[in-house]
């Protein structure tokens, strides 16, 4: 029931001595399951009756009870949310901490929508169920289980071990700012966020591990175009619904240009057997030469594939006029953008200014919670690290990189010039994914391999 590695024995150097740690057990899972439904049952969405200081709390209480001490941890309110720092403190203070970093907020889910209440875990047919299985109290539950197993364990390691977990990732990101600040001078960050292994649709068994080294820039843009207005019986050659409409057209038409880099590169070419014939040739094509045209149109048609390209920009919301029997004095629009990384916001600003090719159009950078930074170095130390950690619990499946097409806390770090990677060690089928959706789950048979690729990157780059 609980994955093929239950119960693997991770030999590990410590100390000049080697042992065994039993992390993936049964115990182990269990405790990852009761953790992470206790967290879901607490509804930590932004706004009144917010409960993430009370998941703060719950996460506290476990590692208190796994070992950690009391004055190690520290939970800090933030309006209506909070986040935490735990610390395990290493055998060598000159050495900068590896840092384990998840978030405790969830988006909201309305009851009425699902088939359970979202907020009541249940394990059903093989699967836990509720709003945070994957995004991302299951991950961070196991995060707590596999450090606190190591602890256990007698591990000892040479850099301190931090994990930490913010209060708003999903909504404002303010307190992974203010973590990222605080942790600046880590030596790096393993970001356990979401489901990065796949599993087969057919077999059941696991495809591949596409890790993120990378992000894209979140942005917000907004437009608006101005009139005079007037009387709607008497109609002008200039309405500036009429005008922001053309705008968008053209914007919609706009294509950025198209590009790769080493993380994009290697996911091309590691999940192209997996995908169609036309989707796999199309990867292959565009990892060799970004300028195919007929790779470029296959991927730009494919929703799947078109953020992972290059730039994308698309309207979300629009506003206009102020009387049905009255010419529009002024519309906005709202265009949000996930910008190739090397691209500052300003000059994607300009780009759609010069789509929009109408000089009453005034555009204006409107983000909030974002900030735009590289991708990390592809490490050859953290590289090992994961394919050591995955192919430890599913010999054998593909490991490579990817760049990530939404935001994470990733990016404070990385704005400090500190490496931060996707490895969330969880396994799910495509079909399986409701991130931010309706009756979001997690296949139960993914948490004991995941606790096993916990306990070895943590091992692997805490020594």
């Amino acid at each position: 029931m609980y994955g093929p590695v239950l119960g693997i024995a991770l030999a590990v150097g410590a100390v000049g001595q080697a042992w065994s740690a039993p992390v993936g057990d049964r115990h182990a899972v269990e405790a990852s399951l009761a953790l992470a439904e206790k967290a879901i049952a607490l509804r930590s969405v932004a706004g009144p009756g917010n409960q993430t200081p009370q998941v703060a709390q719950l996460f506290r209480d476990a590692l208190i009870a796994g070992g950690f001490a009391a004055s190690d941890i520290a939970i800090t309110p933030v309006g209506d949310t909070a986040y935490l720092i735990a610390r395990w403190p290493g055998s060598d203070p000159s050495l900068k901490p590896l840092v384990i970093s998840g978030h405790m907020d969830v988006v909201e889910a309305k009851a009425g929508d699902w088939t359970h209440d979202p907020f009541k875990a249940v394990i059903q047919k093989g699967f836990l169920l509720g709003r945070g299985a994957t995004d991302m109290k299951l991950d961070d539950a196991i995060a707590i289980e596999a450090l606190i197993g190591l602890k256990r364990a007698g591990y000892r390691p040479r850099r301190d071990v931090i994990i930490e977990f913010s209060g708003d990732e999903e909504t404002a990101m303010a307190t992974g700012a203010i973590i990222a600040d605080k942790l600046s001078g880590a030596e790096l960050v393993l970001n356990v966020d979401g489901a990065n292994g796949v599993i087969d649709e057919k077999t059941g068994k696991p495809d591949y591990f596409a890790w993120e080294g990378g992000e894209k820039t979140y942005a917000d843009y907004q437009m608006v175009v101005t009139n005079p207005g007037g009387h709607s019986s008497e109609p002008s050659p200039l309405n500036a619904i009429d005008e922001m409409a053309a705008d968008l057209l053209r914007i919609q038409h706009y294509r950025f240009r198209p590009e790769i880099n080493d993380l994009s590169r290697g996911y091309f070419l590691g999940a192209a057997q997996w995908e169609s014939a036309s989707i796999g040739a199309a990867m292959r094509a565009f990892a060799a030469e970004p300028t195919n045209e007929g790779a470029i149109e296959t991927l730009s048609a494919d929703p799947s594939f078109v953020g992972r390209i290059g730039t994308t920009c698309v309207v979300t919301e629009i506003n206009g006029g102020h009387a049905l029997n009255a010419l529009p004095q002024r519309v906005t629009a709202d265009i949000n953008c996930r910008i190739f990384p090397g691209h500052p916001r300003a000059e994607i600003l300009n780009e759609l200014r010069q789509a929009a090719a109408d000089p009453a159009l005034t555009i204006t950078d409107v983000t909030e919670g974002s900030v735009e930074t590289p991708a990390s170095p592809m490490r050859e130390d953290v590289v090992r690290a994961i394919e050591h950690a995955v192919h430890g619990a599913y010999p054998g499946v593909a490991v490579f990189p990817s760049l990530g097409s939404g935001a994470s806390d990733s990016m404070w770090f990385r704005s400090h010039g500190v490496p931060s990677y996707a490895v969330s060690p969880l396994f799910i089928k495509n079909s399986d994914s409701f991130m931010h959706g309706l009756n979001e789950r997690t296949p139960v048979s993914s948490v004991g391999p995941a606790l096993d690729i916990v306990a070895v990157l943590v091992t692997d780059l805490s020594r």
